[in-house]
């Protein structure tokens, strides 16, 4: 059976706080042998660094989410500092810019809000890239609706860390202005939605590589399992739909993004 990795999960999610041994072992049943599981604030963190304590094939990444930003300290970084030496956690991140959903949605905000907000999450996406070149670690990104910010953000560190824009979603001539700057894209199970095809054209176009394949579990299960709890074992259903995209064998597919995630993040 050919192996991979799902490289985003958020098992430390009370998602899976009744039945996560045997989520793990689906996990493993299904040939996916190693999974990232993500912080999305500090408590985060730690929730995670515990769990990869706890389970071989788990690892760990720490970092503060965008859509969390006005609940961070002002200095993430020497808390950070400290979660990177871990030797299980081999990234930082989530982090990077969202502005899909801004204060000044509701009433009581406006666009002076708006500002705050953007520039809370441009201060802890610094912070935490400043963190991952201090300490020969790459970033896992998020961006929602702020790509050329983004971007803009990155530019400044290229030589020093380098990204995986997850759960990628967006048009072909982005996903090669990421690769111009030495950074990776990363797949979920939208690549088996139905109304997904501009995602199917990004994975034709992706050489193999230069992504990686995850779950963003809980969220986005796969067809034949979308709208229900998604977990690690479907990173088999993913691997599927990118390889019949791809016209390549589940073992050429499994070869590239094991070998693609291993040189990345270079700790697992």
């Amino acid at each position: 059976m050919p192996t991979f990795f799902d490289t985003h999960a958020h098992l430390d999610y009370p998602d899976y706080a009744q039945d996560l041994p045997e989520i793990i072992a689906r996990a493993h049943a299904a040939g996916i042998s190693k999974i990232i599981s993500i912080g999305t604030s500090l408590a985060s963190s730690e929730r995670a660094i515990r769990l990869a304590e706890k389970y071989p094939g788990v690892y760990a990444a720490a970092g503060w989410h965008p859509t969390e930003a006005l609940d961070a300290p002002e200095d993430l970084r020497p808390v950070l500092r400290e979660l990177a030496k871990h030797p299980k956690v081999v990234a930082i991140g989530e982090t990077g810019l969202d502005y899909h959903h801004l204060p000044s949605e509701k009433p009581e905000f406006t666009a002076d809000d708006d500002a705050r907000y953007k520039q809370k999450q441009a201060d802890i996406f610094r912070q935490q890239m400043e963190v991952a070149a201090e300490t020969g670690l790459n970033c896992i990104i998020h961006q929602r609706t702020a790509f050329d910010d983004t971007l803009a953000q990155m530019k400044p560190f290229i030589g020093k860390t380098r990204g995986v824009f997850h759960c990628f979603g967006e048009s072909v001539e982005r996903m090669r202005q990421v690769f111009e700057i030495g950074s990776l894209v990363s797949f979920t199970g939208i690549v088996t939605f139905k109304n997904a095809q501009n995602v199917r054209d990004v994975v034709a176009a992706a050489p193999l590589g230069q992504f990686m394949l995850e779950t963003d579990c809980p969220y986005l299960a796969p067809v034949p399992y979308r709208g229900k709890r998604c977990e690690p074992a479907y990173v088999k259903e993913i691997s599927e739909a990118v390889a019949q995209i791809k016209l390549c064998s589940l073992e050429e597919l499994s070869a590239a993004t094991c070998k693609t995630t291993a040189e990345f993040f270079w700790k697992l």
